[in-house]
């Protein structure tokens, strides 16, 4: 009777808060769908700069067009104030504190909510506007971690909010996962090195974002297919040449390990070399913006397990000794929608695809699409809409049986919209559904909210 008494006990709790998770949720959603819908939220021009952009899309169309700045500018804080004149001297802040209340509403290991965050703390430096060095730039990132994040529970190798484990997933210390020194030496050729994090490569303009201002799974954020040969955080140097202001061809040599958590000399190259090269170039489909990217890694590390990674939820098990290891990557963005009269706001398709050897890596293919960007009905807000398939490796999931049970390949959809509440402050809704890999354990139906502040 007792025992009965405890799991009555256990299912009403849980019961208790899921319905708290769902009914934060609904309520949320409801509040910001219909603030989207209001006639005061919505741009009043939208329609007028649609028609002329569809008969003569020119940047000089929309300064004929009465009212078409869009949403006032709301006044400038003393604290956005004091990082302005900063800035004008060359010292440039960009920090965001995340938090994240997410809830598996069903299947994965258990039903459960989890509050946690992730803060990150950017600084850049121009050595050339502070008067040391023209041309030279320093960037530092501090990252840390707080709270209990969902990606346990929910149970997908893909973890369903990445910046919840990052930058060390069993750590709160606050660790500097980028000191990175750059050099210009014309507007167009830039060599840089120190310590780097990896997560801002494969870029897409509608599904990358760090985890924190579009998508939060792993499979949205950046192509997963690469994890194996590049660590997240480690010491290297390479090159970029630029076109337009933007990256064109970005070659990188590091060292392989993973050193988030000390400064890396010691291990530097004691395990191999890892290398990476992207190019991503422009394209006008449509007669709209978009990028083509191409990306390839090799690393000549000795494998024999398969690590512990934030990136990857898999267990330290041995693996077939394997001696390096590659990946071929490519993802696309396509604008479909361009306001007239702001073309940073757009809306499109994104999709990836990747490859890499079955010995070393769990994941031996990948695929993801979807559409993102801009809101089109409130500025200033965003939303995305992914699908993703997992391909496991025949050579690392008979391994992983051994450990985990029955291994298959993996799928999922992501949903959310983020709605810019103030300058600062943005709410975002976020839905998925994921299909394990581990097949013993159900589908997981993960939903919850994300709160970033951005000062």
């Amino acid at each position: 009777m007792g025992q009965n008494q405890k799991a009555w006990a256990s299912n009403l709790e849980f019961s208790c808060r899921n319905s708290i998770l769902l009914w934060v949720f609904s309520f949320t959603l409801i509040a910001l769908t219909a603030g989207i819908l209001s006639p005061g939220t919505l741009n009043a021009q939208t329609s007028q700069c649609d028609e002329g952009f569809e008969s003569a899309y020119d940047s000089s169309f929309c300064d004929t067009m009465p009212g078409c700045d869009g949403l006032a500018a709301q006044p400038a804080s003393c604290y956005e104030e004091f990082k302005l004149g900063l800035a004008a001297s060359g010292i440039s802040l960009s920090s965001n504190l995340t938090q994240f209340y997410f809830g598996t509403v069903d299947g994965g290991i258990r039903r459960t909510d989890r509050y946690g965050g992730h803060g990150d703390y950017l600084a850049r430096l121009d050595l050339g506007k502070l008067g040391l060095q023209e041309g030279l730039f320093v960037q530092l990132r501090a990252e840390h971690r707080f709270g209990q994040s969902v990606n346990g529970d929910a149970a997908a190798i893909l973890p369903a909010t990445l910046a919840t484990d990052l930058p060390v997933n069993d750590s709160r210390e606050l660790f500097l996962s980028n000191v990175l020194f750059t050099q210009f030496l014309s507007e167009s050729f830039a060599v840089y090195g120190g310590k780097l994090d990896t997560l801002d490569g494969d870029q897409n303009a509608y599904a990358s974002g760090r985890g924190i201002s579009q998508f939060s799974n792993t499979a949205m954020i950046a192509n997963p297919i690469a994890l194996r040969t590049v660590p997240y955080s480690s010491l290297g140097f390479g090159f970029l040449i630029l076109s337009e202001g933007e990256p064109l061809l970005n070659f990188l040599v590091m060292n392989p390990t993973d050193t988030v958590e000390t400064d890396g000399f010691d291990e530097l190259f004691s395990e191999g070399v890892a290398i990476s090269s992207e190019l991503r170039f422009r394209t006008n489909g449509f007669g709209r913006p978009g990028h083509q990217l191409f990306g390839a890694t090799w690393s000549s590390r000795e494998f024999t397990a398969l690590g512990q990674d934030p990136r990857i939820i898999l267990p330290n098990i041995p693996v077939r000794r394997s001696n390096g290891s590659w990946s071929l990557y490519w993802n696309t963005d396509q604008a479909l929608w361009v306001d007239p009269c702001d073309a940073n706001r757009n809306w499109g398709l994104f999709a990836r695809a990747g490859i890499a050897d079955d010995d070393a890596n769990p994941i031996s293919y990948f695929l993801s699409g979807g559409l993102g960007g801009a809101s089109p009905w409130r500025e200033g807000d965003s939303f995305g809409l992914g699908y993703y398939f997992s391909g496991t490796s025949d050579e690392v999931g008979p391994i992983l049986e051994t450990a985990l049970g029955p291994i298959g390949d993996g799928q999922g959809v992501e949903l959310f919209y983020r709605a810019q509440v103030t300058n600062a402050l943005s709410i975002t809704p976020d839905v998925q559904w994921l299909s394990q890999t581990r097949q013993n354990i159900p589908d997981a139906y993960v939903m919850g909210l994300r709160v970033n502040l951005q000062f």
